[in-house]
């Protein structure tokens, strides 16, 4: 063999060497340490794994962490921690929530990069560091069987008020607010429209025709789909579901205005993964958060942003005025009163 042959047998040789340390260095590395991040929210059942996959891809040391249930029980859990927070970040719940749990310093203020593209509505702008950011709107609605309402020979209902005609007498389920964020904005949306006076007179006759108070404000949706009960005041979002997956349900949006409510998020005070919140608080602001957080719902906090549910377009024209100071400030004295007038009527809770 030459000597110029020779070298370039070593050369060949070193070469593969050097590939096969690479490769056995490269499958000898460990994967990306990934870090626990508990996440309390509210937000469907149904929803939670494309929003845990969207947030891991995007931040790939996350592992998200559900913990999930009613807006009314969350907001009773975090009320129950807040002298030892378990939460590192509070996710789609309700704002009227986080506003209440705000003023009582649960929250550090976060400015998530791009919040200045969203709309000023849906945010908290008293503070340069926001203490809540929105995320989209959910509106009432009732979900009307159409099968049932034609064996009971029952009218489609158009208002708020039809509600409360005998003919419904124990044909109607809503959900109890003191569980449920839908039911809480079901309450103040009507104090709000109405009057406290004529809110709690009006609520006195709707009682009457009630079966029960649920403690889920998708549960009366779901039992009309099903046909326990021809009508639950529930919200629109999965009254578009129901329809779409074959249920005999028309949406109804009463003509008297909609109560609504915003999915909002909040970083916990003192967590100990305030750079990973913090990072999730980006994501949830960006343009592929408001796109997976659009189909079904009526808005956006980003103004621009399409609406794919062709079932819900001009719903929010029908928004009824909403004070999220307001029902945040009355929020326990509501509860209370309405717990005091109609619990009797709720089903049991589960253990």
């Amino acid at each position: 063999m030459s000597i110029h042959t020779f070298s370039k047998s070593m050369a060949r040789f070193a070469a593969l060497l050097a590939g096969g340390v690479a490769a056995v260095t490269l499958a000898a590395a460990p994967a990306l340490a990934k870090t626990d991040l508990l996440i309390y929210t509210a937000v469907e059942a149904d929803e939670l794994a494309k929003f845990k996959k969207a947030i891991e891809q995007a931040i790939p040391d996350v592992e998200v962490k559900w913990v999930r249930d009613s807006t009314g029980i969350i907001t009773s859990k975090l009320l129950a921690e807040k002298d030892n927070p378990k939460a590192d970040v509070v996710w789609g719940i309700a704002a009227t929530s986080l506003v209440m749990l705000a003023n009582q310093g649960y929250f550090q203020g976060y400015a998530p990069k791009g919040v200045d593209k969203l709309d000023k509505r849906y945010y908290d702008t008293k503070n340069k560091d926001p203490l809540w950011v929105g995320q989209r709107v959910y509106a009432a609605a009732v979900c009307a069987n159409t099968v049932e309402m034609k064996k009971k020979n029952l009218p489609a209902p158009a208002s708020w008020a039809d509600l409360t005609k005998p003919v419904y007498k124990g044909h109607v389920i809503m959900p109890n607010p003191n569980s449920s964020g839908t039911g809480f904005l079901d309450v103040s949306s009507w104090l709000q429209m109405m009057g406290e006076k004529d809110g709690w007179a009006y609520m006195d006759k709707l009682h009457e025709n009630i079966a029960r108070y649920t403690h889920s404000g998708s549960a009366p949706c779901k039992l009309a789909a099903s046909g326990e009960i021809p009508f639950g005041v529930s919200f629109a979002y999965r009254g578009v579901k129901s329809k779409q997956e074959g249920a005999p349900i028309d949406v109804v949006f009463p003509s008297e205005g909609l109560g609504w409510e915003l999915e909002a998020f909040s970083i916990v005070k003192n967590t100990k993964n305030k750079n990973l919140a913090q990072k999730v608080a980006d994501w949830s602001v960006s343009r592929q958060a408001m796109d997976l957080y659009a189909p079904g719902y009526e808005a956006v906090a980003m103004p621009g942003v399409p609406n794919p549910t062709k079932e819900l377009e001009g719903v929010a024209a029908k928004f009824a005025k909403n004070d999220f100071g307001w029902a945040a400030d009355n929020r326990i004295r509501i509860l209370n009163e309405w717990q005091k007038r109609y619990d009797a009527k709720s089903e049991p809770k589960k253990k």
